[in-house]
């Protein structure tokens, strides 16, 4: 789940590249990465690290030209190396290009074969390298000809956008798994981005999202559109649940109102219960809107029992459990003077791994928490997903080998309550079908 931007026709292409990189920093923290085009050359800046470590005003003077794409990192293939940063360069027969990509895909292991054994030469371990390839190896006369070419034995969810020394080329899969929005910028030029929060800050107006297998050409003359493939649309649910900022419009639909009716049908399925509890209290940040809309629906008080330290990143993008494990140490704080002797409702968005909610409650009881009835505003995570979220095997899914009342004990919860699918998707709006698979194993690309 990267984060990806281009900007298009604007003098500090660049600069606004990095602003919208830093607004989508919760969609990769591993490392950042931009290039920028002018007089007929394409120049890049990436490392490992945050938006505000890597693009200092040294590194932003470099970057010149009136068109840019970026890109945040957050590893579901290859290697913490700093060549497995984005954007990549490549260059071909007709000249050089940059590309950043948001997804995964799916049969990169296949490709990457058959490209070695025609004689290609990999320097990373990213699936996206294997586009460059196939570009490069291409006999089309252009640039557009080529990527179209190369998408063809391409499978999985992505968003491409690629970059020549003129132009930039815009792809999403036809299923539109992954959230991909332009805007036009009001100083000029236009924005494509991941999520439509990094819009604000550069300024720009919402226009539209890509569709669904289209290809969107930015050139100096505006917009050209080219539907590539049957749209057959399957966003990713999980996108509300957890992974956008709750101040974006993923394809239509306000993320914070999505966590707030998530929250409000958790609580009415717990009406008839018979748990009682004096407060209702969010896992910071991203179960705050479910828990408000929890609390509006059952009546009971809305509190922030736990503080975060907002210096600390996301801890389920991080690399490694034993990163996770602390980084929760350090993030989370109880309210001890608000929470002693009490019963509490405790909402989260998931449940992934297990190790935070087992943290959470026991940070909570050892704070003086009488009762922590656990509640998460989302299904059970039974199955990996494959489509750009780093959850590669059934076995880090507490959810896949543990009953609810299992997994009840586990994390020393006093009873514990999941959201249901259908609830889940009615929350978000019916009128989709959305890419489920990590609750009901329903690999709609095989």
């Amino acid at each position: 789940m990267c984060a990806i931007v281009g900007i298009y026709g604007n003098e500090n292409a660049a600069r606004l590249a990095s602003v919208a990189l830093f607004a989508m920093q919760h969609r990769g923290q591993e490392a950042a990465g931009i290039s920028s085009s002018s007089d007929g050359k394409i120049r890049l800046i990436k490392d490992r690290g945050l938006v505000s470590e890597v693009f200092t005003e040294e590194a932003l003077s470099v970057l010149k030209g009136d068109m840019a794409i970026g890109h945040n990192r957050y590893s579901t293939a290859g290697t913490d190396s700093v060549l497995d940063a984005q954007p990549l360069i490549a260059k071909y027969k007709l000249g050089e290009m940059a590309v950043v990509h948001n997804g995964n895909l799916i049969n990169k292991d296949e490709v990457r074969q058959d490209l070695i054994d025609q004689g290609s030469i990999f320097r990373t371990g990213m699936d996206t390298e294997n586009l460059t390839h196939l570009i490069a190896r291409s006999k089309k006369e252009c640039l557009q000809e080529r990527i179209i070419e190369a998408l063809e034995p391409i499978k999985g969810a992505y968003c491409f956008i690629f970059q020549s020394r003129t132009k930039q080329f815009i792809v999403r899969d036809k299923y539109g798994v992954r959230p991909l929005s332009i805007g036009k910028i009001k100083s000029g030029g236009y924005i494509v981005a991941s999520e439509t929060c990094s819009f604000d800050l550069v300024d720009a107006e919402f226009v539209r999202d890509v569709k669904p297998g289209e290809m969107v050409i930015l050139t100096k003359d505006g917009i050209e559109s080219v539907q590539l493939f049957e749209p057959d649309f399957r966003p990713c649910a999980f996108e509300y649940v957890y992974l956008a900022r709750p101040d974006s419009e993923i394809n239509g639909k306000n993320v914070y109102r999505t966590r707030e009716n998530m929250g409000k049908a958790l609580a009415k399925n717990d009406t008839n219960s018979g748990v009682k509890a004096d407060m209702v209290i969010p896992v910071p940040d991203s179960g705050v809107p479910a828990a408000l809309g929890y609390a509006a629906q059952c009546g009971v008080p809305f509190e922030y029992g736990i503080i975060r330290n907002h210096y600390v990143g996301r801890t389920f993008i991080e690399p490694s459990q034993e990163i996770r494990d602390l980084k929760v140490r350090m993030k989370l704080s109880p309210m001890k003077s608000l929470i002693e002797g009490k019963s509490l409702f405790v909402i989260d968005d998931s449940i992934v791994r297990g190790t935070t909610s087992k943290r959470i409650v026991r940070m909570l009881k050892n704070a003086g928490a009488k009762e922590v009835h656990f509640r998460v505003a989302s299904p059970e995570i039974k199955f990996p997903c494959f489509y750009g979220i780093d959850t590669p095997t059934k076995e880090e899914l507490i959810s896949s080998r543990m009953t609810k009342d299992e997994l009840c004990e586990y994390i020393g919860a006093d009873s514990l309550e999941f959201l249901s699918l259908d609830d889940l998707t009615s929350s978000i709006g019916s009128e989709f079908n959305y890419a489920v698979e990590s609750f009901n194993g329903d690999y709609f690309i095989k």
